[in-house]
């Protein structure tokens, strides 16, 4: 059984992932809108990957006898500027993910919840790559800057991204 502390942690962990979903469907509508449709692309498979990430959160109270309490999403951002801005607010969103899952296994050791600190180990490993691919795109457009054709050539590549959930280990 999950304790009521982290219980309630973890529900506002699905929050935060659920908004993040949110914010990169966002951004996927704001880069189609200036028709990139290869970031736009990435922020779906973002989108469907955060998705992903709460409800693995959301499975795991449910197994260990608590309740799944959902909260209001708040509204995102919807008005990028540049594509740099765009990626930058992605990878400083996914710094904030990583210090709130940071956080969650803080507490889960100090709980002695071990069942809780191995979940945690995915997402603690999941972020590293998360924030990872959000700050070579970023990287790679302010090398970029203003080159349209470059831009294009990342946008061809970011279009190639498709969301596969992971497999369970056996």
């Amino acid at each position: 059984m999950i304790s009521k502390k982290l219980q309630d942690a973890i529900n506002a962990q699905i929050n935060r992932e659920l908004f993040s979903e949110y914010l990169y469907i966002s951004m996927q509508a704001w880069f189609a809108n200036q028709n990139l449709d290869g970031c736009a692309n990435w922020m779906d498979a973002q989108g469907k990957e955060e998705r992903f990430h709460a409800m693995k959160f959301f499975n795991y109270v449910i197994e260990r006898g608590g309740k799944v309490e959902l909260k209001a999403i708040e509204q995102p951002t919807i008005d990028f500027e540049t594509p740099l801005k765009a990626f930058m607010a992605a990878l400083n969103h996914e710094q904030f993910i990583t210090k709130s899952i940071n956080d969650l296994m803080d507490l889960a050791i100090k709980e002695k919840d071990h069942a809780s600190r191995g979940l945690l180990q995915w997402y603690v490993d999941e972020q590293v790559e998360e924030e990872s691919a959000a700050d070579k795109i970023v990287s790679r457009l302010k090398m970029i800057g203003s080159d349209i054709h470059a831009l294009f050539m990342l946008d061809s590549e970011l279009g190639q991204r498709v969301f596969t959930p992971p497999v369970a280990p056996a």
